[in-house]
């Protein structure tokens, strides 16, 4: 298995912890992704392409358990948990809403290595592009190979049309301000007009077809995606 086309992400509130565990994971061939709390976790999530999670439970803001139900309602990635809870309760709820495994601290970084190892070949990278699909009503898109389908046609999209669709679809009933789609896709300070983000909603919307409804305006905020109802 080639470990370095993998990407992972770390998502622990101790600094010492996650940037061992950075270290450790590189040396190992991963690619890495740090987060220190649960917000910024899911945040970059809605953004990165990831194939594992290291989900501290005890996090800032938004707790690890938390972290681990809505990835798990939108995507099931590999989610390994860290804990100092070695309570069966605690192992039982993180299994029962998704996890992948469990790894009490203090652990050895030989040790989570190897379960990451161990799950990651139990997911079999052969079958990355099938797992990765994300599916929201009839849209249904892979990351990995940025491939876009409405029912059984697949549709071209410009880059950003698809950064996007891939946040609304990956952050479905989420409204984004036209502020933050700009901050998050254009990451530009020289582009500032909301008509930007407008024109490519609207180049967007034609492309879904049938489907364009699914992209609704939250008047006076933004946008969000919302599943149709079928008729």
């Amino acid at each position: 298995m080639d470990e370095n086309e993998f990407s992972i992400l770390i998502v622990e509130d101790d600094e010492q912890i996650n940037d061992a565990l950075k270290i450790y994971l590189l040396r190992e061939g991963y690619n890495t992704l740090q987060a220190y709390d649960g917000k910024e976790a899911l945040d970059i999530f809605t953004l990165e392409l990831v194939d594992l999670i290291l989900l501290d439970i005890s996090l800032p803001k938004i707790d690890g358990i938390e972290v681990l139900k809505q990835v798990r309602s939108i995507s099931d990635v590999p989610i390994v948990m860290l804990t100092v809870f070695s309570k069966e309760y605690n192992k039982l709820q993180s299994f029962e809403l998704g996890a992948d495994d469990y790894i009490t601290k203090p652990f050895s970084l030989k040790e989570v290595a190897a379960r990451i190892q161990a799950v990651l070949k139990r997911m079999k990278k052969v079958n990355r592009t099938q797992r990765s699909y994300i599916n929201v009503g009839k849209i249904r898109i892979n990351p990995f190979t940025r491939e876009v389908f409405v029912d059984v046609n697949e549709i071209s999209l410009t880059k950003k049309e698809f950064d996007l669709l891939f946040i609304l679809v990956n952050n479905y009933n989420m409204t984004f301000s036209r502020e933050k789609l700009l901050e998050k896709i254009w990451n530009d300070k020289d582009v500032n007009d909301f008509r930007t983000v407008d024109t490519h909603i609207k180049q967007l919307r034609e492309k879904l077809g049938h489907e364009k409804g699914c992209i609704q305006t939250v008047w006076g905020v933004g946008y969000k995606l919302k599943v149709m109802k079928s008729e």
